[in-house]
């Protein structure tokens, strides 16, 4: 029964390794085609807002990774920004998808835009890949895999004072003081604005940034919110919740030993 149950469990973190491989090459080829495609002229269209914006290259990669993933692992469902694809991450073996993340940062700049993916098991996650197209660089791991930038092992947080270290925030959160983070800001070495949640969640990895704050759907921190723990971070709402993985929340990736720390400017709430 022991040998049984062994061999059971080698034979998933074989098919779990094969299916974080597979993630990769599919990410790395998303890539590649909006490299090739960067200076096309594009359809833009708006979602929600002015700055909500949605392009074909947002339509084509997605639709490219889920028929590549559904063709592969035809059992598997699927979490996306993208057509109404809303599978609930408890549910069996899901993959979560944002095509392009910093839609509009792609559409002006043509750069600080990221490719991101993520693969669920019962709501449990198994590994992300956050890919900044333009600088090459892709983060990944989180569960049974340590985590990395291309090949470069990233190291645990080192817990320092803020005043260290830089943190990122949506800018109306800032421009408002909600939940108390331009007083927070003021603690810092200084703040940064990308315009992306996974080029933001990346330098977080990475320790270019303490923490990040901005209102996000679940495809926006997805992949970051499995890599997180590995490296001593923690992906929760503003008021210390779990984050739902159904609507846009107010979200928070930070380091577990700094949330008693910063619990007195949080504590302020969004409307300060």
């Amino acid at each position: 029964m022991l040998f049984r149950r062994r061999k059971e469990r080698g034979k998933e973190a074989f098919l779990l390794e094969n299916k974080f491989r597979f993630a990769k090459e599919i990410i790395y080829q998303a890539g590649a085609f909006l490299l090739d495609h960067l200076y096309d002229d594009l359809d833009v269209k708006q979602k929600s807002s002015p700055t909500d914006l949605v392009t074909e290259m947002d339509q084509k990669i997605q639709n490219d990774l889920v028929k590549k993933i559904l063709a592969r692992y035809p059992e598997d469902a699927i979490l996306a920004e993208e057509n109404g694809l809303r599978h609930s991450i408890a549910d069996g073996s899901v993959w979560v998808i944002d095509p392009i993340d910093g839609t509009t940062n792609f559409i002006t700049q043509k750069a600080d835009f990221a490719i991101m993916l993520a693969y669920f098991e019962n709501g449990i996650g198994q590994f992300g890949l956050i890919y900044d197209v333009t600088r090459d660089q892709l983060y990944h791991g989180g569960g049974l895999f340590d985590v990395y930038c291309n090949d470069r092992k990233l190291p645990f947080f080192e817990n320092k004072p803020f005043s260290d270290y830089l943190m990122a925030s949506n800018a109306g959160m800032l421009k408002h003081n909600h939940w108390g983070l331009a007083d927070f800001s003021r603690e810092c070495l200084g703040v940064r604005v990308y315009g992306s949640a996974g080029i933001s969640f990346a330098k977080v990895l990475s320790g270019g940034l303490v923490a990040y704050f901005s209102y996000n759907w679940p495809w926006d921190y997805a992949a970051a919110y499995v890599m997180a723990a590995k490296l001593g971070f923690v992906i929760q709402t503003l008021d210390g919740k779990e984050p739902d993985f159904q609507r846009q929340e107010p979200i928070m990736m930070a380091p577990q030993s700094k949330l008693k720390d910063l619990q007195k400017y949080l504590e302020k709430g969004k409307e300060q």
